[in-house]
């Protein structure tokens, strides 16, 4: 089964053909990280207007490099939640246009499914059931992947997403949008120790995650430094800073993997790209004996290809959407798994 799939819930225009949820065909995105690099971050209005220009051209590029045409498709699949609205009514609106006009099945999926699917890439035998940690610049998770269409969050950040501490954090440093991998490059040359950063403690949900008071301690020591005239090695604390992160989200992992009893863990989201958290994870399952799995790092970040990984379960399960399928911002994973959302 051929799905074509369209992600627009950020600030990637995407397209892929993908068939049987594993196999990719193509894969086409259109980035605009150039130009919102100039203002430090994704502007939703721009953002929208490079999706209005761009789709049309990335799904026939999607086609064309597949080999094939609608014709040869056998549904289309598009990410209608969560995300900036705009951008997702540009993705959803063109594909409800061209699943009506071709008489093909209208998919609805959800963007962390998505994230959680691009593992099905990368590792086609892996299956449900197992823990997925999903880090991305808009959401932190530890999910219960019961099923292809089942989830249960068991664990969830408080405040910023990992990815947003990343970005905020490089920004203070000087390095451009996005600063992920900025942080990363320059962790390769720091000392992990030079800086010790506290963890948060939580009350509450044990595997609950908060990085906001990581973010304000990082910025506040570099600003105390640049105050008082001195020089910091921003190297050293970009190398103290990512450890801190991958240590805290390995120690929420570790611990929900062991208490439930999983042996299968996989990671997820475009911070899953980091070479320390990759090699923390690692680590982790080594302690747990435990299988680890993650995306190859082009799946990592917002692609269409992990959307029509994820459509084609959907598709078995029955999902479908109308005419009336509309952009929704925030939809907890939770909800989808529940029956809420669009069948």
């Amino acid at each position: 089964m051929k799905i074509l799939a369209i992600e627009s819930s950020c600030d990637e225009t995407a397209a892929a053909v993908v068939e049987d949820g594993r196999r990719v065909l193509s894969d086409v995105v259109a980035s605009q990280i150039d130009e919102h690099r100039l203002y430090g971050g994704v502007v939703p209005e721009i953002a929208s207007r490079r999706h209005v220009e761009s789709i049309s051209g990335v799904v026939s590029r999607a086609l064309s490099e597949a080999k094939t045409d609608i014709g040869g498709i056998d549904a289309v699949a598009v990410t209608y939640a969560p995300g900036l609205i705009g951008a997702l009514l540009v993705g959803v609106s063109y594909a409800k246009g061209l699943a009506m006009i071709s008489g093909k099945p209208l998919i609805p999926v959800h963007h962390i499914a998505g994230h959680i699917a691009a593992n099905y890439i990368t590792h086609p035998g892996l299956g449900p059931p197992f823990l997925c940690l999903v880090i991305s610049g808009g959401h932190s998770h530890i999910v219960e992947v019961s099923g292809y269409t089942e989830y249960k969050v068991i664990g969830r950040t408080r405040d910023d997403a990992a990815g947003e501490c990343f970005d905020k954090v490089a920004r203070v440093l000087g390095y451009p949008y996005p600063g992920g991998k900025y942080i990363d490059e320059a962790a390769k040359r720091g000392s992990r120790t030079a800086f010790k950063f506290t963890h948060p403690k939580l009350s509450g949900n044990e595997y609950d995650f908060s990085f906001s008071g990581l973010k304000t301690a990082v910025i506040n020591l570099v600003h105390n430094a640049e105050q008082r005239g001195e020089e910091i090695s921003c190297d050293d604390v970009a190398a103290s800073f990512q450890k801190t992160v991958a240590d805290i989200l390995g120690e929420k992992l570790s611990a929900a993997a062991e208490a439930l009893g999983y042996k299968k863990i996989a990671v997820a989201g475009g911070v899953s790209a980091n070479s320390g958290i990759r090699t923390k994870m690692k680590r982790v399952c080594d302690s747990l004996g435990a299988e680890l799995y993650l995306p190859e790092p082009k799946y990592c970040g917002d692609n269409a290809a992990m959307i029509g990984a994820q459509g084609y379960y959907d598709f078995l399960a029955g999902r479908r959407a109308d005419g009336s399928l509309n952009a929704v911002a925030t939809l907890s994973l939770e909800d989808i798994s529940l029956g809420g959302g669009p069948k």
